[in-house]
């Protein structure tokens, strides 16, 4: 399902930003301050976390062609300099969702240097396949540590700034993956269904503070961490498709943006079967053993 590279490469966290980067930040505002003709419900300025490549990489860029100033984050520093030296409008700031500190001292950095963030885009996923002849604690932990709890760190401080300020959208990216448990996928689903009742928890109480809320649930999509993937990935979408996608849905502000709609709708048909059959389907037609797949391989 969809995934992001926040966890980039090796173990780099949050950097000094260089003393040259922080000069531009005049430049920045003056580009937050210029929106494309009917982006006005986009805002002016956007985090995007995730974004060295993948779906978040798609939607930071398409957020600044809509003329909003991006922040863009993600562990991998050599990926968001490339991206930030694309366009003026795209600014590095590094970061692991799993630093707590690190990320109070980015989100303040964003909004000295470039403005209040408008709309947060949370991007930022890892995922594995496990078998449950592999099942292992770690795998499952990392999932809920990075994609669950690193969304919900860095969603819960902005959350508090957008409610004083009367003003912002949220948008969580999770998976059709949340909609019921699939097989094999116990350290990723789980992370996605907790993002999708997230979202549904928060709604009802940031609208009293006319703070908005997304739910993106992708499908299957052609990024890095799905190209290992030994498995069929029906309507498999390109990373531009996504993104094309997401950002229209955040333009008219929609509370959920799903797709493929085919997928979406499999999905979401089993999610009001009854168990039983839900199962006995996940069972009969999903669930195989190792072996039985490497079986279908050889032939």
């Amino acid at each position: 399902m969809s995934t992001m590279d926040t966890l980039g490469r090796g173990n780099d966290t949050t950097a000094e930003r260089p003393v040259s980067d922080r000069a531009t930040d005049t430049a920045a505002q003056a580009a937050a301050n210029q929106v494309a003709p009917g982006s006005e419900k986009l805002g002016r300025v956007a985090w995007v976390i995730g974004a060295s490549s993948g779906i978040g990489r798609n939607v930071a860029e398409r957020l600044a062609q809509e003329g909003m100033a991006v922040a863009a984050s993600a562990r991998s520093e050599d990926a968001l300099a490339e991206l930030a030296n694309t366009s003026d409008r795209l600014h590095s700031y590094p970061l692991d969702v799993t630093d707590e500190e690190a990320i109070a001292e980015t989100l303040d950095a964003i909004e000295r240097e470039i403005g209040p963030i408008d709309l947060a885009v949370f991007c930022a996923a890892t995922w594995s396949v496990m078998d449950v002849e592999e099942l292992e604690v770690a795998p499952i932990q990392k999932g809920m540590a990075v994609n669950f709890n690193g969304t919900v760190a860095a969603l819960v401080p902005l959350a508090h700034r957008m409610m004083k300020r009367k003003n912002g959208r949220l948008a969580i990216v999770a998976s059709v993956a949340g909609y019921r448990g699939l097989p094999r996928s116990v350290a990723y689903g789980p992370t996605k269904a907790a993002l999708i009742n997230l979202a549904e928890s928060l709604q009802p109480d940031l609208a009293r503070h006319n703070v908005d809320v997304s739910i993106i649930n992708p499908g299957f999509v052609d990024t890095p961490m799905t190209k290992n993937n030994d498995f069929p990935m029906p309507f498999l979408q390109t990373v531009e498709e996504a993104g094309e996608k997401i950002v229209d849905g955040l333009k008219r502000g929609r509370y959920e943006i799903a797709f493929p709609w085919q997928l979406v709708t499999i999905l979401k048909l089993l999610r009001r079967a009854p168990n039983s059959l839900f199962l006995w389907m996940m069972r009969k037609f999903v669930a195989r053993s190792p072996e039985a797949r490497a079986k279908d391989e050889r032939n």
